[in-house]
């Protein structure tokens, strides 16, 4: 049987398969939590990283080995989101590299593409750790490249690949001691295995013949459904995703897209005759020496078109009346808040086979001039939560948290939409510090991020921006700042779980203290009481209550007035936080 040559067509349906596979078994990846907290989302990061990387070639309308690759690092770059997005995106961007001016790879070339990816994805990380997806994907690529130097087809190469990652997943608890106390195999490295045995299962149907691998075209009349939190933004144009204030405030018209196909496309003087016309916002050049797209927002789609025939081909062309989509929307009910984020807009991506330049969007249309030099953005879940940090400063605000990671293009575009030239992000949750330096990387403005792992810390970081100082000043101010608070949480066991010498419950309720569960019981507020207990000590002041969507005020009342009674040598203070899973967030301070 002849062995089947990697192709566009054979890339598409591999990857495509690779994700429906991740998917249909996403619900297992994220119950491989460590800890019973319901904020298990492994799975759902890596489903919608992939969903991005594959859109993004459908996106491309091509079947070229070359252009498609692009599109995956492009895709899953933006899309990523979470620690394990954000891997799988550089694992994603390695292979795209490798396998870049392609139109055909051999079984050896992908063997080498997935160790180039692996090693793409250790730079990544600043301290890599074994026994996590890191260590899967290397041991899969290890046993790719044996089998491809001994002239395995490309089915055969993909075998090998499985059964040494497979064996290394087992062993993930042998390397990383809280897999082994939970009793669980590494999330990330599960997930990776999932997509790695949905492009194998890609190769079996196309050898059965049940697709043709050299003349059909990928099949992309189903089109990926939209999921979770992207269901409205994912099925909208950019600019239909509520980030207008008022209809009447549009200042340019139209949204207009093209696709522009040619050779050796000078990426970079497309831009500049974009600026140069000096109708429009929201600008935006991305792609390769091959085809790239441009997006404006302009009141003269016609000029665009003009500029962008100077340098090739006109494909996909789109043009959007805002105005119109933006009525549409707020009578469907699906633009409600003015403030809402940009989820559909593509950014700039570093690959070197990737070139993509922006434009910062015009700070007219989007937020009201500032008057300070430095730039706040910051993760949140919780309207309550989000007011708050917008009390202190914040002017843009990501939605995101436990469950629900931000991708970098989220966060790219938040950066962008404040009109400063420096800019300091507070991810405020440990699974998207990560996404926030990779957003940091690839924008051109000056960035920081303050690792902030809780709402605690962020407040303890606002506190010490001063706007007078520089960014570097504010950065070690606000570093020091966050560590000067204590962070609690209040939720529920999603399963049962040992954990030390506590047996918990599934449905209990369990209380954290900077991470690590410490009390368990049946009743919020009993929870918080004792595990203030724990958290606070003689020279604390202050204690602060963030209260979730499902605690009733008459509680909050209760627990207020019990807690004064017994610290009352701490000032206590509640505030409707609105988020979801978590009964109280808990900052001491």
């Amino acid at each position: 049987m002849q062995d089947i040559k990697l192709n566009g067509t054979v890339f598409y349906r591999m990857l495509r398969r690779g994700l429906e596979v991740l998917e249909e078994n996403r619900a297992a990846v994220d119950a491989l939590n460590v800890f019973p907290v319901p904020d298990g989302d492994t799975g759902t990061n890596m489903v919608l990283t992939m969903r991005s990387a594959v859109k993004e070639m459908e996106k491309s309308g091509s079947d070229s080995l070359s252009e498609l690759v692009a599109a995956v690092s492009l895709g899953s770059l933006m899309g990523a989101r979470g620690n394990s997005g954000v891997i799988l995106s550089q694992l994603l961007r390695g292979m795209a590299k490798n396998l870049g001016g392609k139109e055909e790879a051999s079984g050896l070339e992908l063997a080498q593409a997935l160790q180039l990816g692996v090693k793409t994805a250790y730079k990544a990380v600043m301290k890599p750790v074994e026994g996590t997806i890191l260590t899967v994907s290397r041991e899969a690529a290890e046993g790719a490249l044996r089998a491809a130097k001994k002239k395995a087809t490309l089915k055969e190469i993909l075998d090998a690949a499985l059964i040494c990652g497979e064996e290394s997943l087992v062993h993930t608890p042998d390397l990383l001691s809280v897999l082994k106390k939970a009793g669980v195999v590494d999330a990330g490295g599960k997930g990776f295995i999932l997509i790695l045995r949905g492009a194998r299962e890609a190769l079996g149907f196309l050898e059965e013949g049940l697709l043709d691998s050299e003349t059909a075209e990928p099949d992309r009349s189903k089109s990926l459904p939209p999921t979770d939190r992207q269901s409205v933004a994912l099925s909208l144009p950019d600019t239909a995703s509520g980030i207008i204030p008022k209809t009447g405030e549009i200042p340019y018209l139209y949204c207009t897209e093209v696709m522009v196909r040619g050779s050796n496309l000078p990426l970079n003087t497309l831009r500049k005759e974009m600026v140069d016309m000096g109708d429009g916002d929201s600008l935006l050049v991305v792609g390769t020496e091959q085809v790239a797209k441009v997006h404006v927002h302009t009141n003269h789609p016609g000029r665009v078109m003009e500029i962008c025939l100077k340098f090739g081909t006109l494909h996909q062309v789109k043009v959007d009346n805002m105005q119109e989509q933006h009525r549409e929307m707020v009578e469907l009910g699906l633009v409600t808040d003015p403030s809402a984020k940009e989820t559909n807009n593509p950014q700039k991506n570093e690959a070197n086979d990737v070139n993509a330049v922006t434009e910062p969007l015009l700070p007219a249309v989007l937020v009201e001039p500032v008057a300070k030099k430095i730039g706040l953005v910051a993760v949140a879940m919780g309207s309550g939560i989000a007011k708050i940090l917008r009390s202190l400063g914040v002017e843009q605000i990501v939605e995101g948290g436990q469950t629900m990671n931000p991708s970098i293009e989220e966060l790219v575009q938040a950066v962008n939409r404040i009109p400063v030239s420096q800019v300091m992000i507070l991810p405020n949750n440990s699974n998207i510090i990560l996404a926030a330096e990779q957003a940091a990387a690839i924008i051109e403005k000056e960035v920081r991020v303050v690792p902030t792992r809780s709402l605690a810390q962020a407040i303890g970081a606002l506190v010490a921006f001063d706007p007078d100082q520089s960014l570097e000043e504010n950065f070690q101010a606000m570093l020091n700042g966050s560590k000067q608070v204590k962070s609690g949480e209040v939720t529920f066991a999603v399963r049962d779980s040992q954990i030390g010498e506590m047996e918990i419950k599934a449905n209990q309720v369990i209380g954290l203290a900077e991470g690590e569960i410490k009390v368990v019981g049946d009743e919020p507020a009993a929870v918080v009481k004792d595990l203030l207990a724990q958290i606070v000590d003689e020279d604390d002041e202050l204690i602060s209550l963030f209260y979730g969507e499902e605690v009733e005020s008459e509680q909050v009342k209760k627990l207020e007035e019990e807690l004064k009674e017994r610290f009352p040598d701490c000032e206590v203070e509640c505030h409707l936080g609105g988020q979801s899973l978590y009964y109280y967030l808990i900052s001491v301070e």
